[in-house]
């Protein structure tokens, strides 16, 4: 992943979407690179901060990782970039951008 992209998600999301933490960031990839994604996934609207152990969370507690997927934190192979992830920081969901910046899904009160 190119240096400016990391920037760039880190700016948009300055603390972790799960847990709000700020410290031990991680950029995140919405759909695993493994199950159908390459360097093309490496852009703002697929990438996401969140803490290191939620990102280790994420990939080996089954819970965890479909407790992501209900969260837009985690896509499925054929979901698209355009599906919101929820903060809960803000307690909002947003759609992530490929301009690098986050807007507020407005279409009821969360998404699933």
């Amino acid at each position: 992943m190119k240096a400016s992209i990391r920037k760039l998600v880190l700016e948009r999301d300055p603390y972790c979407f799960h847990c709000g933490e700020s410290n031990d960031l991680v950029v995140h990839h919405r759909r695993n690179r493994g199950h159908g994604g390459s360097k093309l996934l490496d852009k703002p609207e697929w990438l996401m901060a969140v803490c290191a152990r939620y990102n280790g969370e994420m990939e080996s507690v089954s819970q965890v990782a479909e407790s992501a997927r209900r969260q837009g934190h985690k896509l499925r192979s054929w979901q698209a970039s355009s599906i919101p992830v929820f903060d809960v920081v803000t307690l909002l969901w947003y759609v992530l951008k490929t301009d690098g910046t986050k807007e507020v899904y407005e279409d009821g009160e969360g998404y699933y």
